[in-house]
């Protein structure tokens, strides 16, 4: 795109953006310090380096668009392919199973910092931080129950999993000089009725109240809910109530995942409830076209409302943006572009409202100015703000990036 052109619509826009009381210089500085919490497995499909076995916990990846990445190099050289199109700073999420493992096979409770040594010094050679996450499904041990399972073995064994991966969050929080955000999910669960649920929360229960014992300085533990797992759909035991009950008595964060909800349930409602009982809160971005069917995160009035919740709650400091798709139908690196790039976008649009007016509007009961506002609001030049914060960052501007994806398709990807 021209280049002169984009800086005429840009000073066009912070025109018709200042008439309304908007600074739209500001919004793209606070653009630029949300760091999206981007996740690994979207370049792979979830397989991750510990095994070559197929994926369960409810865990589906569909689609076999070729050129998926087979090792940690590939891998590597995909994020950072991905990161040079989406502006701003940002960080990487890491599941357990993606450690560097030197070829060796690693059970999940004998998982150590050292096996990320080279994830911590790639992070830092690329400046990305890391964030977390233990890993409880596709495992011999995983079954239908891990924390919450009445075998003491089974049990203690993902016990000392969760230990581990925390250490080693703290590992990398203290060598990147940010907190690593560790999150927990199990996929723990019951295809058919139960009439014990207590008995499998109470356990569940306990084992959080085990892993959590240690307390830690450089890294923050959240905890995921699931309305139900594939082949688990009548019971889960990490429910979003236990979940909010444990979060608001041990002041953990909660993660909120789009996906994890009732297609009628509004996540971006949960944010102001939430955040005055917890701490902070994590969350994970997809596109839930069937429930939880991880499409790839579009700008949509879904996202978009939930990046005005936390704007409109004056919650960017105290809400954590992580991604979680994985679409193997399309190219994985477009992919990556897509959803990053259409998060910052609700973003921005959020940080552009004239949210001063807005709320003068409602404190005085003018509803219909109001509304009218809002509407308005949906038509200003936000797009020419989007693509100077591109400028400015380096990155392509507008669909210049689907070339680039091509190309590296062509020279890389295709070859695998």
């Amino acid at each position: 795109m021209n280049e002169q052109a984009i800086k005429q619509a840009y000073e066009l826009a912070v025109e018709r953006y200042a008439a309304l009381g908007v600074d739209v210089e500001k919004a793209m500085d606070l653009l630029a310090q949300v760091q999206l919490s981007m996740h690994c497995w979207q370049a792979d499909d979830v397989t991750g380096f510990e095994s070559t076995g197929s994926l369960t916990g409810g865990i589906q990846a569909t689609g076999n668009y070729p050129g998926k990445a087979r090792n940690i190099d590939e891998l590597r050289a995909d994020i950072l392919k991905a990161v040079s199109m989406i502006p701003g700073n940002h960080r990487l999420s890491l599941h357990e199973i993606y450690g560097d493992f030197g070829g060796q096979f690693v059970d999940r409770d004998q998982v150590e910092p050292a096996h990320f040594e080279s994830w911590m010094q790639w992070a830092a050679e690329n400046n990305l931080k890391l964030d977390f996450n233990s890993t409880s499904f596709s495992h011999p041990k995983s079954g239908d129950l891990t924390l919450a399972n009445p075998d003491k073995g089974i049990r203690d064994f993902w016990i000392e999993h969760t230990k581990r991966c925390r250490a080693i969050s703290e590992e990398m929080g203290k060598r990147q000089g940010s907190p690593c955000v560790m999150n927990l999910w199990i996929h723990d669960g019951s295809k058919d009725i139960t009439v014990n649920r207590m008995k499998y929360r109470a356990l569940l229960k306990d084992s959080l109240d085990q892993i959590f014992e240690q307390e830690y300085t450089h890294m923050l533990d959240s905890i995921e809910s699931k309305v139900f797992g594939i082949g688990l759909e009548s019971y889960t035991v990490g429910s979003n109530d236990f979940y909010i009950g444990y979060a608001a008595q041990k002041q953990k964060l909660v993660t909120l995942d789009t996906g994890h909800f009732h297609p009628t349930e509004s996540v971006a409602d949960k944010v102001s409830s939430l955040l005055l009982y917890v701490p902070e809160l994590l969350l994970h971005v997809s596109r839930p076209v069937r429930w939880d069917s991880d499409h790839v995160t579009i700008m949509n009035d879904d996202t978009m409302d939930l990046c005005k919740e936390i704007v409109r709650c004056d919650a960017l400091n105290r809400v954590h943006v992580g991604l979680d798709y994985f679409d193997a139908s399309i190219n994985r690196i477009g992919a990556y572009v897509i959803g990053s790039r259409a998060t910052q976008k609700c973003l921005l649009q959020a940080l552009l409202e004239p949210l001063d007016t807005l709320r003068k509007y409602e404190e005085n009961g003018q509803g219909f100015e109001r509304l009218a506002l809002l509407e308005e609001c949906k038509s200003l030049p936000w797009n020419a703000v989007w693509d100077m914060f591109c400028l400015k960052n380096g990155v392509p501007v507008g669909e210049s990036f689907i070339a680039e994806v091509q190309k590296y398709e062509a020279e890389v990807t295709s070859k695998r």
